[in-house]
């Protein structure tokens, strides 16, 4: 058993194609046409880590509500953790590519840590070895 994709909530499929795959250095595993349970035209998004299993199903927002909670699908809180074998490569291409960091780097009994913030808005955490 394995988690096979997680959702993510965003505002536009392409902008956030585009943070994920090159500022994050995610790999674009599926961008096909799908349609909505109501019959509209919609994207099946999904990218990954390289190497990794799990993806995120970059979904676009769908009504009032959806739009609302882009940004907030964790009500603020670090909801995503990004774990890298290089913290200090990851975290120079990832600042290079004007990724936004709202906590710098440091270092705590599991590892070096600093929080950035996804497209959406979203507060994730990249964690890496001390």
């Amino acid at each position: 058993m394995q988690i096979d994709v997680v959702t993510l909530l965003v505002a536009e499929y392409d902008p956030a194609i585009a943070f994920f795959t090159v500022a994050l250095g995610f790999d674009l595993v599926e961008d096909s046409p799908s349609l909505t349970s109501d019959g509209r035209p919609k994207r099946w998004v999904v990218v990954r880590p390289p190497g990794a299993q799990t993806g995120i199903l970059l979904a676009r927002a769908d009504g009032e509500h959806q739009r609302a909670a882009v940004g907030s699908q964790v009500a603020g809180r670090v909801g995503f953790f990004l774990r890298v074998d290089d913290f200090d490569a990851a975290y120079r291409r990832m600042t290079e590519a004007g990724v936004t960091f709202v906590r710098e780097p440091r270092t705590e009994p599991y590892g070096r840590v600093a929080v950035f913030l996804d497209i959406a808005g979203n507060r994730w955490d990249l964690l890496g070895a001390t």
